[in-house]
């Protein structure tokens, strides 16, 4: 571990109580068409970015901005041509990542994203705008992920029009943004089956081994780690970095690079952790995902959490997979030939996993994700360009979730879409999914990847007390202490392994005379 010395001193307020201020604007429930999805309206501080304003009315840029005012970012100066939000965390020279969630370009269902899987490029328009306006014209702006292994990226580059917002800056700002999909290979999937790969560029920057050791979530359980499974059907690979005390994760250079990172997330369900926004986003910043536990292989009696019961069919289910995974990949181009069929097969004898089977993790009894979730959010603060661990941030984090269309249901591949109108954004990504929880109507003593983010640890995630959370809102239902809030807020109906378990209900909503729910 290393000191951060002075330069860590200044990151601390990423940690304080001002941290547990969340914004929640409230606005349209569609998106404009056409990129580069300007603001429509000449904001006094937009004209140090360029004059040209775009057509199209812009309410989701007008929202965002929103979200910034409510936060009190710049307060002393809103509304003049000097205000900054940024300021604070953005400054001249920096390198700024921007973090959106492009996990994937189709539906597990349908070929279309229905505007609820993935970041939408007229929330990205405008956070980069107020990134550009806090770098005055010097330093990088880097929009990176690394989605899904399966996914185009080019076909997600094609629905977020983020070229078309690039060439905007480069012809009209000249700026360059660089957009980079940090994937080091691609996998071909049919039916869900993987038959192949395809070697990507990867991250022009290259990647980091970031070991969090004792500090990992998974330091309590090393035990069961030989049970751990990741993205591939090479469990070796993923044990080999959770053994013996070492917890490694391979993480991109390029956020490692930043000197601030603006998640821009979408409001989801989600499978294996119950929802995500900020914290489950970091999955993206990830060299390669077969060194990220998803589950632990076997029944609940093994120390598996695979299954939500030991029942003969998931046991028989369990041994089935076991040989299918030892021998597929043994058939070369036979894999494409047989994966259809056997994947068929599979569902008729055992059901489907998007048809509320059970399986993989999928459920609120994972125990894995969440560590892994918690171990990513704790590189990102505290691990260096090198990989070194420091005792206090070494970047600083702003937030801004796209909730205009949520996705609820078989979140986060296959959501169905949930029109909310609402932008949330903040300066600590477990405060902001907590309030993010809250709204979706979610009880975060539920969700594992909450409730343990605010323990306290040698590397802490946040610096107030849940208690303390409150939301701030041009929507007077929201404007108040996260305790305050009534009823199921936007009510989002959780994956079918949650359902029934993540609610928030009469019981827990009871609050002490201090009004904290308990």
């Amino acid at each position: 571990m290393e000191s951060t010395g002075s330069q860590g001193s200044s990151l601390d307020p990423l940690l304080d109580a001002g941290a547990a201020v969340v914004a929640v604007a409230r606005g349209p429930r569609e998106y404009p068409v056409t990129a580069p999805f300007g603001p429509g309206v000449a904001w006094p501080e937009y004209a140090r970015v360029c004059r040209d304003t775009g057509q199209e009315p812009n309410e989701v840029y007008r929202t965002v901005r929103e979200s910034l005012r409510l936060l009190g970012l710049d307060a002393g100066r809103v509304g003049s041509p000097e205000w900054n939000p940024f300021g604070a965390w953005i400054r001249p020279g920096d390198t700024v990542v921007v973090k959106p969630n492009f996990v994937r370009d189709f539906r597990e269902s349908s070929a279309d994203d229905a505007q609820c899987l993935i970041t939408h490029g007229a929330v990205l328009r405008a956070v980069l705008d107020y990134a550009y306006l806090a770098l005055g014209g010097r330093g990088r702006l880097v929009v990176a992920d690394a989605p899904q292994n399966d996914a185009d990226f080019v076909e997600i580059r094609r629905i977020v029009q983020i070229d078309a917002i690039a060439d905007f800056y480069r012809r009209v700002v000249g700026f360059p943004i660089d957009v980079r999909d940090l994937r080091p290979e691609a996998a071909t999937k049919i039916d869900g089956v993987i038959v192949g790969h395809t070697r990507l560029a990867g991250d022009p920057d290259g990647y980091v081994v970031v070991d969090l050791g004792s500090h990992s979530a998974f330091h309590e359980i090393g035990e069961l780690c030989t049970r751990l499974y990741g993205a591939e059907y090479d469990r070796g690979e993923l044990v080999s970095h959770h053994v013996s005390g070492r917890h490694e994760y391979l993480l991109s250079r390029t956020v490692l690079n930043a000197d601030c990172v603006i998640s821009v997330p979408k409001l989801k369900t989600h499978k294996k952790t119950g929802m995500t926004a900020n914290m489950k986003n970091l999955v993206g910043i990830n060299g390669n995902k077969n060194w990220l536990p998803h589950h632990r292989e076997g029944t609940l009696a093994q120390g598996g959490d695979q299954f939500d019961h030991d029942g003969a069919l998931r046991r028989t289910e369990r041994a089935a997979v076991a040989l299918f995974k030892q021998y597929f990949p043994l058939l070369g181009p036979l894999r494409s030939v047989v994966a259809g069929p056997i994947k068929s097969l599979g569902k008729q004898i055992f059901g489907d996993t998007n048809g509320g089977t059970v399986r993989s993790g999928n459920w609120y009894g994972n125990d894995t994700t969440w560590r892994m979730v918690i171990d990513l959010n704790r590189m990102l603060y505290y691990a260096d360009a090198d990989g070194h661990l420091h005792d206090r941030p070494v970047r600083r984090f702003l937030s801004v979730v796209d909730g205009i269309v949520g996705g609820e249901g078989n979140g986060p591949l296959d959501p169905t879409p949930r029109p909310v109108g609402a932008i949330i954004a903040g300066t600590n990504p477990v405060a902001v999914d907590l309030v993010c929880a809250r709204l979706m109507g979610f009880d975060y003593r539920k969700i594992p990847m909450l409730a343990r983010a605010i323990r306290s640890h040698p590397l802490p995630l946040v610096g107030f007390e849940v208690g303390d959370l409150a939301s701030r809102s041009n929507d007077p239902a929201f404007n108040r202490p996260l305790a305050e809030l009534e009823g199921s807020c936007f009510g989002f109906a959780p994956h079918f392994g949650w359902r029934g378990h993540i609610e928030l209900s009469d019981r827990s909503e009871r609050r002490d005379e201090a009004g904290v729910l308990t």
